[in-house]
Protein backbone atom coordinates (compact mmCIF):
# COMPACT_ATOMS: atom_id res chain seq x y z
CA UNK A 1 0.00 0.00 0.00
CA UNK A 2 1.36 3.42 -0.96
CA UNK A 3 2.60 5.40 2.01
CA UNK A 4 2.57 2.41 4.36
CA UNK A 5 5.52 2.12 6.73
CA UNK A 6 6.72 -1.23 8.07
CA UNK A 7 7.66 -1.32 11.76
CA UNK A 8 10.17 -3.93 12.97
CA UNK A 9 10.44 -4.63 16.71
CA UNK A 10 13.16 -6.87 18.11
CA UNK A 11 15.15 -7.68 21.21
CA UNK A 12 17.60 -10.29 22.41
CA UNK A 13 19.45 -10.84 25.65
CA UNK A 14 23.08 -11.87 25.22
CA UNK A 15 26.45 -11.28 26.81
CA UNK A 16 27.84 -8.50 24.63
CA UNK A 17 31.03 -6.86 26.00
CA UNK A 18 31.77 -5.09 22.69
CA UNK A 19 28.31 -3.46 22.45
CA UNK A 20 29.63 0.12 22.37
CA UNK A 21 31.70 -0.55 19.26
CA UNK A 22 28.56 -1.17 17.22
CA UNK A 23 26.80 2.13 17.86
CA UNK A 24 28.42 4.17 15.08
CA UNK A 25 28.22 1.47 12.37
CA UNK A 26 24.56 0.78 13.15
CA UNK A 27 23.70 4.47 13.19
CA UNK A 28 25.35 4.92 9.79
CA UNK A 29 23.63 1.85 8.35
CA UNK A 30 20.22 3.11 9.49
CA UNK A 31 20.88 6.58 8.06
CA UNK A 32 22.00 5.15 4.70
CA UNK A 33 18.78 3.13 4.47
CA UNK A 34 16.38 5.84 5.60
CA UNK A 35 15.34 4.09 8.81
CA UNK A 36 13.84 5.83 11.82
CA UNK A 37 13.20 4.64 15.35
CA UNK A 38 15.30 3.61 18.32
CA UNK A 39 17.89 0.93 19.04
CA UNK A 40 19.34 0.37 22.51
CA UNK A 41 22.68 -1.39 22.94
CA UNK A 42 23.86 -2.68 26.32
CA UNK A 43 26.16 -5.31 27.84
CA UNK A 44 23.07 -7.53 28.22
CA UNK A 45 21.88 -7.31 24.59
CA UNK A 46 19.87 -5.27 22.08
CA UNK A 47 16.37 -3.78 21.95
CA UNK A 48 14.91 -1.86 19.05
CA UNK A 49 11.85 -0.64 17.18
CA UNK A 50 12.62 0.69 13.71
CA UNK A 51 10.49 1.80 10.75
CA UNK A 52 11.14 2.00 7.03
CA UNK A 53 10.74 -0.01 3.86
CA UNK A 54 10.81 -3.79 4.19
CA UNK A 55 13.94 -3.87 2.02
CA UNK A 56 15.76 -1.43 4.29
CA UNK A 57 14.68 -3.33 7.39
CA UNK A 58 15.95 -6.56 5.86
CA UNK A 59 19.36 -4.90 5.41
CA UNK A 60 19.44 -3.99 9.11
CA UNK A 61 18.23 -7.42 10.20
CA UNK A 62 20.86 -9.16 8.07
CA UNK A 63 23.58 -7.00 9.62
CA UNK A 64 22.40 -7.81 13.15
CA UNK A 65 22.07 -11.52 12.45
CA UNK A 66 25.71 -11.63 11.32
CA UNK A 67 26.72 -10.85 14.89
CA UNK A 68 27.25 -14.16 16.76
CA UNK A 69 25.10 -13.00 19.68
CA UNK A 70 22.08 -12.34 17.47
CA UNK A 71 22.11 -14.98 14.77
CA UNK A 72 18.67 -16.15 15.82
CA UNK A 73 17.14 -12.68 16.13
CA UNK A 74 13.44 -12.99 15.18
CA UNK A 75 11.66 -9.63 14.89
CA UNK A 76 7.95 -8.84 14.91
CA UNK A 77 6.49 -6.75 12.08
CA UNK A 78 3.53 -4.40 11.90
CA UNK A 79 2.51 -1.46 9.72
CA UNK A 80 1.70 2.22 10.13
CA UNK A 81 0.06 4.53 7.61
CA UNK A 82 2.10 7.50 8.87
CA UNK A 83 5.75 7.83 9.82
CA UNK A 84 5.84 6.47 13.40
CA UNK A 85 9.19 8.04 14.40
CA UNK A 86 10.73 11.47 13.85
CA UNK A 87 14.37 10.41 13.74
CA UNK A 88 16.79 7.53 14.28
CA UNK A 89 18.43 7.04 17.67
CA UNK A 90 21.08 4.45 18.54
CA UNK A 91 21.91 4.66 22.23
CA UNK A 92 24.25 2.97 24.68
CA UNK A 93 22.59 1.89 27.93
CA UNK A 94 23.33 -0.10 31.08
CA UNK A 95 20.25 -2.24 30.44
CA UNK A 96 18.10 -2.75 27.34
CA UNK A 97 15.08 -2.59 29.63
CA UNK A 98 15.68 -0.90 32.96
CA UNK A 99 14.74 -2.90 36.04
CA UNK A 100 17.60 -1.66 38.21
CA UNK A 101 18.52 -5.06 39.65
CA UNK A 102 22.03 -6.36 39.03
CA UNK A 103 22.98 -9.87 37.92
CA UNK A 104 19.56 -11.14 36.84
CA UNK A 105 19.89 -14.43 34.99
CA UNK A 106 17.67 -13.88 31.95
CA UNK A 107 18.32 -17.44 30.83
CA UNK A 108 16.07 -18.54 33.72
CA UNK A 109 12.78 -16.87 32.81
CA UNK A 110 9.20 -17.92 33.22
CA UNK A 111 7.63 -20.55 30.98
CA UNK A 112 6.79 -19.01 27.60
CA UNK A 113 3.11 -19.57 26.81
CA UNK A 114 2.06 -19.38 23.14
CA UNK A 115 -0.84 -17.14 22.21
CA UNK A 116 -3.18 -20.05 21.48
CA UNK A 117 -2.75 -21.36 25.05
CA UNK A 118 -2.77 -18.04 26.90
CA UNK A 119 -6.52 -17.59 27.39
CA UNK A 120 -6.86 -21.06 28.91
CA UNK A 121 -4.01 -20.35 31.34
CA UNK A 122 -5.39 -17.05 32.59
CA UNK A 123 -8.88 -18.55 32.94
CA UNK A 124 -7.50 -20.76 35.73
CA UNK A 125 -8.81 -19.25 39.01
CA UNK A 126 -5.57 -20.22 40.76
CA UNK A 127 -3.49 -18.03 38.43
CA UNK A 128 -2.38 -14.56 39.57
CA UNK A 129 -2.36 -12.46 36.39
CA UNK A 130 -0.02 -9.44 36.43
CA UNK A 131 0.28 -6.68 33.86
CA UNK A 132 3.92 -5.57 34.08
CA UNK A 133 3.46 -2.40 32.05
CA UNK A 134 3.25 1.16 33.36
CA UNK A 135 0.08 2.75 34.69
CA UNK A 136 -0.47 4.99 31.66
CA UNK A 137 -0.23 1.99 29.32
CA UNK A 138 -2.67 -0.11 31.30
CA UNK A 139 -5.17 2.77 31.37
CA UNK A 140 -6.27 2.13 27.77
CA UNK A 141 -6.42 -1.66 27.73
CA UNK A 142 -5.51 -4.95 29.41
CA UNK A 143 -6.68 -8.51 29.99
CA UNK A 144 -9.70 -8.75 32.31
CA UNK A 145 -8.78 -9.58 35.88
CA UNK A 146 -5.14 -8.54 35.50
CA UNK A 147 -3.48 -6.88 38.48
CA UNK A 148 -2.26 -3.35 37.79
CA UNK A 149 0.86 -2.70 39.94
CA UNK A 150 0.36 1.06 39.37
CA UNK A 151 4.00 1.59 38.47
CA UNK A 152 5.23 4.76 36.79
CA UNK A 153 8.24 2.93 35.36
CA UNK A 154 9.39 -0.67 35.04
CA UNK A 155 12.07 -0.03 37.66
CA UNK A 156 9.29 0.24 40.26
CA UNK A 157 8.25 -3.39 39.73
CA UNK A 158 10.69 -5.10 42.19
CA UNK A 159 9.48 -2.96 45.10
CA UNK A 160 5.85 -3.70 44.21
CA UNK A 161 6.55 -7.44 43.95
CA UNK A 162 8.35 -7.49 47.29
CA UNK A 163 5.41 -5.78 48.97
CA UNK A 164 2.63 -7.77 47.30
CA UNK A 165 3.87 -11.25 46.37
CA UNK A 166 5.11 -14.05 48.62
CA UNK A 167 7.03 -17.04 47.21
CA UNK A 168 6.18 -19.09 50.30
CA UNK A 169 2.52 -19.10 49.25
CA UNK A 170 3.55 -20.97 46.07
CA UNK A 171 1.45 -18.82 43.75
CA UNK A 172 0.96 -19.59 40.07
CA UNK A 173 1.86 -16.34 38.34
CA UNK A 174 1.23 -15.32 34.72
CA UNK A 175 2.69 -12.07 33.40
CA UNK A 176 2.47 -10.08 30.19
CA UNK A 177 3.77 -6.88 28.62
CA UNK A 178 3.77 -5.19 25.20
CA UNK A 179 6.35 -7.21 23.30
CA UNK A 180 7.72 -9.64 25.87
CA UNK A 181 10.98 -7.99 26.88
CA UNK A 182 9.84 -6.68 30.26
CA UNK A 183 8.47 -10.10 31.15
CA UNK A 184 11.83 -11.69 30.37
CA UNK A 185 13.32 -9.66 33.20
CA UNK A 186 10.30 -9.62 35.50
CA UNK A 187 9.86 -13.40 35.43
CA UNK A 188 13.61 -13.96 35.78
CA UNK A 189 13.57 -11.65 38.79
CA UNK A 190 10.70 -13.57 40.40
CA UNK A 191 12.44 -16.90 39.73
CA UNK A 192 15.56 -15.46 41.37
CA UNK A 193 13.44 -14.45 44.38
CA UNK A 194 12.17 -18.01 44.85
CA UNK A 195 8.96 -18.09 42.84
CA UNK A 196 8.74 -21.40 41.02
CA UNK A 197 5.51 -21.42 38.99
CA UNK A 198 5.90 -18.43 36.68
CA UNK A 199 4.59 -17.96 33.13
CA UNK A 200 4.80 -15.24 30.49
CA UNK A 201 2.92 -14.49 27.27
CA UNK A 202 5.30 -15.37 24.44
CA UNK A 203 5.76 -12.39 22.14
CA UNK A 204 3.70 -10.17 24.39
CA UNK A 205 0.41 -8.43 23.72
CA UNK A 206 1.43 -7.50 20.19
CA UNK A 207 1.84 -11.11 19.12
CA UNK A 208 -1.42 -12.01 20.86
CA UNK A 209 -3.31 -9.25 19.02
CA UNK A 210 -1.70 -10.32 15.76
CA UNK A 211 -2.38 -14.05 16.05
CA UNK A 212 -5.66 -14.35 17.95
CA UNK A 213 -8.72 -13.55 15.78
CA UNK A 214 -10.49 -10.36 16.97
CA UNK A 215 -13.73 -12.25 17.56
CA UNK A 216 -11.93 -14.68 19.89
CA UNK A 217 -9.69 -12.32 21.84
CA UNK A 218 -10.08 -11.72 25.56
CA UNK A 219 -8.16 -8.48 25.29
CA UNK A 220 -10.15 -5.39 26.30
CA UNK A 221 -9.40 -1.93 24.91
CA UNK A 222 -6.28 -0.97 22.97
CA UNK A 223 -2.56 -1.60 23.44
CA UNK A 224 -0.24 1.34 24.03
CA UNK A 225 2.81 1.39 21.73
CA UNK A 226 5.85 3.64 21.90
CA UNK A 227 5.68 5.16 18.43
CA UNK A 228 3.55 7.55 16.41
CA UNK A 229 0.61 5.15 16.31
CA UNK A 230 0.22 5.52 20.12
CA UNK A 231 -2.07 2.47 20.29
CA UNK A 232 -3.16 -0.60 18.31
CA UNK A 233 -6.26 -2.79 18.36
CA UNK A 234 -6.71 -6.52 17.68
CA UNK A 235 -5.21 -7.30 14.31
CA UNK A 236 -2.60 -4.58 15.06
CA UNK A 237 -4.90 -1.98 13.51
CA UNK A 238 -3.77 1.53 14.61
CA UNK A 239 -6.00 3.08 17.27
CA UNK A 240 -7.41 6.56 17.72
CA UNK A 241 -5.34 7.89 20.61
CA UNK A 242 -2.71 10.61 20.70
CA UNK A 243 -0.03 10.85 23.36
CA UNK A 244 0.75 13.58 25.90
CA UNK A 245 4.37 14.58 25.38
CA UNK A 246 4.70 15.57 29.03
CA UNK A 247 3.41 12.48 30.86
CA UNK A 248 2.98 9.83 28.10
CA UNK A 249 -0.73 9.39 28.85
CA UNK A 250 -2.78 8.16 25.90
CA UNK A 251 -5.47 10.70 25.11
CA UNK A 252 -8.84 9.81 23.64
CA UNK A 253 -11.75 12.06 22.72
CA UNK A 254 -12.69 12.65 26.36
CA UNK A 255 -9.21 13.81 27.36
CA UNK A 256 -8.70 15.95 24.26
CA UNK A 257 -11.99 17.70 24.94
CA UNK A 258 -11.35 18.27 28.64
CA UNK A 259 -9.91 21.22 30.52
CA UNK A 260 -6.14 21.01 30.82
CA UNK A 261 -5.54 19.66 27.32
CA UNK A 262 -3.14 21.70 25.19
CA UNK A 263 -1.95 19.96 22.06
CA UNK A 264 1.73 19.10 22.22
CA UNK A 265 2.07 20.53 25.74
CA UNK A 266 -0.06 18.96 28.46
CA UNK A 267 -3.22 17.00 29.28
CA UNK A 268 -5.78 16.81 32.11
CA UNK A 269 -3.64 14.22 33.95
CA UNK A 270 -0.56 16.43 34.23
CA UNK A 271 -1.65 20.03 33.74
CA UNK A 272 -1.46 20.72 37.48
CA UNK A 273 2.06 19.29 37.87
CA UNK A 274 3.94 20.41 34.75
CA UNK A 275 6.72 22.88 35.51
CA UNK A 276 6.71 26.33 33.87
CA UNK A 277 9.99 25.45 32.16
CA UNK A 278 8.63 22.26 30.59
CA UNK A 279 5.41 24.01 29.59
CA UNK A 280 7.37 26.74 27.82
CA UNK A 281 9.65 24.23 26.08
CA UNK A 282 6.81 22.06 24.85
CA UNK A 283 4.77 25.08 23.76
CA UNK A 284 7.67 26.37 21.67
CA UNK A 285 8.24 22.92 20.20
CA UNK A 286 4.55 22.67 19.23
CA UNK A 287 4.68 26.15 17.69
CA UNK A 288 7.64 25.10 15.54
CA UNK A 289 5.84 21.90 14.50
CA UNK A 290 2.78 23.87 13.41
CA UNK A 291 4.91 26.40 11.51
CA UNK A 292 6.67 23.55 9.70
CA UNK A 293 3.33 21.93 8.86
CA UNK A 294 2.07 25.22 7.45
CA UNK A 295 5.09 25.25 5.13
CA UNK A 296 4.43 21.65 4.11
CA UNK A 297 7.51 20.43 5.97
CA UNK A 298 8.22 18.01 8.80
CA UNK A 299 9.61 19.27 12.07
CA UNK A 300 12.24 16.84 13.33
CA UNK A 301 13.19 18.53 16.58
CA UNK A 302 12.38 17.17 20.01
Amino acid sequence: MVGMHTVMAFYAFATWPSFAEHRAPLKSLCAENGLTGSILLAPEGINGTVAGTRQALDVLLSELQQLPQFGGLAPKYSTSQSQPFRKMKVRLKKEIVTLGIDNIDVSNTGTHVPTNEWDALIADPDVILIDTRNDYEIAIGSFPGAINPHTASFGDFPAWAEANLDPHENPKIAMFCTGGIRCEKATAYLKQEGFGDVYQLHGGILRYLEEVPPEETNWQGECYVFDGRVSVRPGLIPGDYEVCVNCNSALGEAEVGADGYERGVTCPACVASISPQRRARFAERQRQIELAEARGEKHLGI
